[in-house]
């Protein structure tokens, strides 16, 4: 008669344990009742994050049904900023307003809530809403020209001023003035918001990677 085989021994599927054991019974997944109960809890505690997570994903979604167009225009600007500043700062571009390079902002209001850094718009969007997703009339600014200071300002000149000396000096008189002669209505839709922010997130996204590699 031929002896029963004994069966192989397996490692303990209680993720604090893993210890080797031989199963008494078919199926016998864990070395002891202890390590059942502990598996048993880790199962609820993956089973309660996907519920938080499907819940918060749910959440988004009637969040992001119930934006109208002038949350996807902020979500837009927001994108297209964040990808201006990020690419600003890579290159090390100081304020284009005062002058000042990253160094000398940092050592000054480095200390300032979300940074020293901002990105501003060269021809603001309340004057001029048509400009108001247009990458080149968008650039690094520090926290105080952001805010209107004249703290740091060129000498003799407005911030305002201050941002057109720094925008000559970067892109030339020719460029600013076809940015200033730029009138054409732009009425994105939501759509076409919506393509904006995940175009410019994608490429802070990327941007960020290469920073970093």
């Amino acid at each position: 008669m031929l002896a029963a085989k004994q069966p192989k021994p397996k490692t303990c599927k209680n993720p604090a344990c893993r210890a080797s054991f031989v199963p008494q019974r078919l199926g016998q997944a864990v070395c002891s009742p202890k390590c059942a109960l502990a598996v048993v809890e880790v199962q609820k505690a993956k089973e309660k994050k996907s519920l938080a997570l499907a819940g918060r994903r749910e959440i988004e979604v009637r969040k992001e049904k119930l934006k109208t167009r002038g949350d996807h225009m902020k979500d837009a600007e927001k994108a297209v900023r964040d990808y201006r500043r990020t690419y600003e700062l890579s290159i090390g571009s100081g304020c284009i307003s005062c002058g000042e390079s990253q160094e000398s902002i940092l050592h000054a209001q480095g200390w300032k809530t979300g940074g020293a850094f901002d990105a501003g718009h060269f021809l603001g969007k309340g004057a001029r809403p048509e400009l108001r997703l247009v990458p080149s009339n968008i650039w690094l600014q520090c926290k105080s020209c952001n805010a209107g200071s004249s703290k740091f300002a060129r000498k003799g000149q407005t911030v305002s001023q201050g941002f057109r000396t720094g925008l000559i000096a970067r892109i030339g008189l020719e460029a600013v003035e076809a940015l200033e002669a730029d009138h054409t209505p732009r009425k994105e839709t939501i759509e076409q918001l919506k393509a904006i922010t995940a175009e410019y997130r994608a490429k802070t996204k990327e941007l960020k990677k290469r920073i970093a590699a």
